[in-house]
């Protein structure tokens, strides 16, 4: 008797202590992506600015500006992370174009108020491209969790479900994947 009551202690522990590594990756998974949200809504606010900035020095560009503008509007009414990532993607291609103007506007090279923006967002999308990581890391490990036995049949009982990962789209892999050219 003693024996079953011991065996079922240690099974009702390693469920308890497995739901509680669950619930514990689910909470730090949450928790990143709340971290690339924050940096998300300082790029979101930053954009306007530097579409202002631009307007001055690039008045001929009107449609690039256009496409910042409704690339954000997407971004920020977004919700999920495969949405998001999908947006957010669409987002980055808009901001290059922006940049990609500063060589073919030097009044815009010149311009301080561009270039701190310039700089802001930069450091921006490193925050963004940290936070990213991080959240993959954590979503990689839970889903790890979810799957691996036994612990998936814990979180089958109490119904865990994968997160998804905040993906790069397909032009970026291109970019990661290729070498840089280097010239001397």
């Amino acid at each position: 008797m003693w024996t079953t009551i011991a065996i079922v202690a240690v099974i009702i522990l390693y469920i308890v202590a497995v739901y509680n590594g669950l619930v514990a990756r689910r909470v730090q998974a949450r928790e990143a992506w709340a971290t690339i949200d924050t940096q998300l809504k300082r790029r979101y606010d930053l954009i306007p600015n530097l579409v202002n900035a631009v307007k001055g020095a690039a008045k001929h560009e009107k449609g690039t500006l256009e496409s910042v503008i409704a690339a954000r509007g997407q971004a920020m009414s977004a919700s999920g992370v495969a949405d998001k990532s999908v947006a957010e993607n669409q987002l980055t291609g808009a901001l290059k174009h922006i940049f990609a103007l500063s060589e073919s506007y030097p009044a815009l090279r010149a311009n301080e108020n561009f270039l701190e923006l310039q700089q802001e967002l930069t450091d921006t999308e490193t925050k963004i491209q940290a936070a990213r990581q991080f959240y993959n890391t954590v979503v990689m490990s839970l889903n790890t969790q979810i799957q691996q036995f036994p612990s998936s049949i814990v979180a089958s009982l109490f119904k865990f479900v994968p997160e998804k990962f905040f993906e790069l789209d397909e032009e970026e892999k291109a970019a990661v994947k290729k070498a840089p050219k280097v010239e001397f």
